[in-house]
């Protein structure tokens, strides 16, 4: 029987990063996870995840922040993983406007480090997080992988992008293949109480008023968690050829032509009506929530929506959960953990 393959997870402790850690170690995985458990939410809720995946034999933990990178590089070289993903980073559109120094040590010096670190064991696969924020003033939709986008509209979507052309050069000087996934406005059950419906949730279930930007005129193209690491976890079994190499031609492919490097959107491919949202929370929480209608916030764009096809393409797979069932379970579990 062959030994389970190893993958080397940062921010496993984070909302995404749990999700997929615990998939993988269904599916048979080892899984060596890497966490800074900053304070910019409640590290108690962190501390709970990691909690949950120590439970499994195969997961061990390292607590470090990822701009440590003699301690990051000693982790990933004790592991000697067979793939690398890497979803720690500080996140938060409104953040970055107020805090901007900590994006650039988190994502920017963060990134390299965990890129140095892998030249060390080269993994068979290097996956790295980016974000629909990346597609900024752009407003032909459905996003394609293949648009330009030079135009971010917030110091974090900045800094992602960054990692982007980052891991392209990496992958180009060092041959190693890499994998850039945007994500589309991610929720589900352990969620980041940034999140607007974390946000919403509590608020509603409290009595409390909700804020409401843009006048609610704002489409989000809502991806539940397990969908997403669902994608994430088949990517991996799918990394970008080197240049030249005998391949059939996907339409609509982000491959580059002088790196094994792409990109690849993981979203639902339906824009939903921030208002539908809202009233899915509603119908979940049993309670109506008193609006209030406010103007746009500074960074965020109005619309977001995936073009799903090249996931699809590589993987067969595309994301399906609705909005009222992921609501739902959100709902259903933030009831149960704060035994509302």
């Amino acid at each position: 029987m062959p030994a389970p393959r190893h993958a080397f997870v940062t921010g496993s402790a984070g909302f995404i990063g749990f999700h997929l850690s615990r998939l993988l170690l269904a599916q048979g995985w080892t899984v060596t996870g890497y966490d800074g458990m900053s304070d910019y939410y409640d590290v108690a809720l962190k501390r709970a995840r990691h909690a949950i995946l120590l439970q499994h034999e195969g997961f061990t933990a390292h607590e470090a922040q990822i701009e440590d990178a003699a301690t990051l590089e000693a982790a990933v070289t004790a592991a000697r993983p067979d793939v690398i993903i890497h979803l720690a980073a500080q996140a938060g559109v409104r953040y970055s406007i107020d805090n901007p120094r900590v994006y650039v040590t988190a994502n920017l010096e963060g990134t390299f480090n965990l890129m140095e670190a892998a030249l060390k064991v080269r993994p068979a696969h290097l996956l790295m997080a980016s974000t629909s924020s990346v597609y900024g003033a752009n407003t032909q939709m459905p996003y394609a992988e293949t648009d330009k986008c030079d135009t971010q509209m917030s110091f974090y979507a900045a800094t992602k992008k960054a990692n982007e052309a980052m891991a392209h050069a990496w992958a180009h000087i060092h041959g190693l293949p890499t994998t850039m996934f945007r994500f589309f406005t991610v929720y589900g059950p352990w969620g980041r109480p940034d999140m607007a419906l974390f946000k919403f949730t509590k608020a509603i279930l409290n009595g409390d008023p909700i804020d409401i930007y843009n006048h609610g005129e704002m489409y989000r193209d809502f991806t539940y968690v397990e969908d997403l690491v669902r994608g994430i976890s088949l990517l991996m079994d799918a990394p970008p050829p080197s240049p030249g190499a005998d391949v059939p031609a996907i339409d609509g492919d982000s491959l580059s032509p002088v790196a094994p490097w792409r990109v690849v959107n993981i979203g639902n491919s339906n824009k939903v009506k921030l208002l539908d949202f809202v009233d899915a929370i509603e119908a979940a929480t049993g309670r109506r929530a008193e609006r209030n209608y406010m103007e746009i916030q500074q960074g965020d764009v109005p619309a977001t929506w995936a073009n799903a096809e090249l996931l699809r393409a590589l993987t067969g797979y595309a994301p399906q959960t609705g909005i009222a069932e992921g609501v739902g379970a959100f709902v259903d579990w933030y009831r149960d953990y704060y035994r509302v």
